[in-house]
């Protein structure tokens, strides 16, 4: 019985294994890359995903095959993250925030009004800063390919227009589980709620908490309009950073031929998704207007930034943060 049970697990490992790695019409090997993210398939997350897949594919004469899972189908960005350290996912594009479970360091790029704009923002990331990070990243087993965004968190909120720090006074936001974050909206007055985002939006429905803070995309592509938010305001706290990764282990396991086709557009496209977003921003916060919501454009962000400051404090590699500022000065 034992024996027969091995025989078979050998069988499924070798069924598993002809499935990721099998022959094309000439005979060459064809390597499949799972690759995920947790947003929907009209986010540029994905779109940046399909793009990377159709030119690998074309490159690559259809040796690589790339197959792409939206909306956490391959689980949270946390989970994502950790089967890349594994080798059991291949390709993914997150939000830094779930990456600083494995990479600390990035936790500074939570900092509210961290960059003195987008521009400021790219040149730092993309610059000898940017490689620091993308080394750290190597030490976990994660190739960090490019970097990408979500573009700027701004405020909505169901029960009036903020305007200045004190309009925050009193009002129940959700957040990240995020500890800077959860300072900086003390600070401002705001009674902050923690919460997974499948639970926000049942508890923006039910009226648990007024508020949330979110890319305007995030916005617009979960109806939150339709969660009794009527107001937002473009406060850009913060600049939202992502990145497209690549699991060392299946960068290894490639050949080199195949391997530099895959770094490569994986080092293109994130520029490429960077300019969707800020296409894509302009286009849904005309939605969200057309949709009835108001929105809160002209702020004067200096009173915000004055009033979180002290948050920079708890940021735990201050001498990280001290060379982001001090490259943008």
């Amino acid at each position: 019985m034992k024996k027969k049970l091995i025989m078979v697990m050998i069988f499924s490992a070798m069924v598993l294994m002809a499935a990721c790695n099998s022959g094309d019409a000439d005979g060459q090997e064809v390597y499949t890359l799972q690759a995920g993210h947790s947003l929907p398939d009209d986010h540029p997350y994905h779109l940046g995903l399909l793009e990377m897949k159709e030119n690998v594919e074309e490159r690559t004469d259809g040796r690589v095959v790339i197959e792409v899972f939206p909306c956490s189908e391959l689980g949270a960005e946390r989970e994502l993250t950790e089967g890349m350290t594994l080798g059991t996912v291949d390709l993914v594009v997150s939000s830094t925030a779930p990456v600083t479970n494995f990479v600390p360091e990035l936790a500074v790029l939570d900092a509210p009004f961290l960059f003195n704009d987008r521009e400021s923002a790219v040149e730092v990331l993309n610059g000898e800063i940017g490689n620091e990070l993308f080394d750290a990243l190597d030490e976990k087993g994660i190739i960090g390919l490019s970097w990408a965004e979500n573009g700027y968190r701004h405020i909505t909120n169901s029960t009036h227009p903020i305007e200045k720090p004190e309009d925050l006074k009193g009002v129940k936001i959700r957040t990240q589980e995020n500890e800077i974050h959860l300072a900086a909206f003390e600070k401002l007055g705001a009674q902050p709620t923690p919460m997974a985002w499948t639970e926000a939006l049942t508890a923006l429905q039910q009226g648990v908490v007024d508020a949330q803070e979110n890319p305007a995309i995030v916005a617009d592509q979960y109806s939150l309009y339709e969660s009794n938010q009527e107001y937002m305001t473009l406060t850009g706290h913060v600049y939202s950073v992502a990145i497209y990764m690549m699991s060392k282990q299946t960068y290894e396991e490639l050949p080199e031929d195949l391997r530099d086709i895959v770094v490569e557009e994986g080092e293109r496209i994130g520029a490429v998704e960077r300019d969707m977003i800020v296409e894509m921003e302009k286009d849904s916060i005309e939605t969200l207007k057309e949709q009835g919501m108001e929105i809160i454009e002209d702020i004067d962000v200096a009173p915000f930034q004055e009033a979180v400051s002290e948050v920079y404090e708890l940021v735990e590699h201050q001498e990280l943060l001290n060379k982001i500022l001090d490259a943008q000065k």
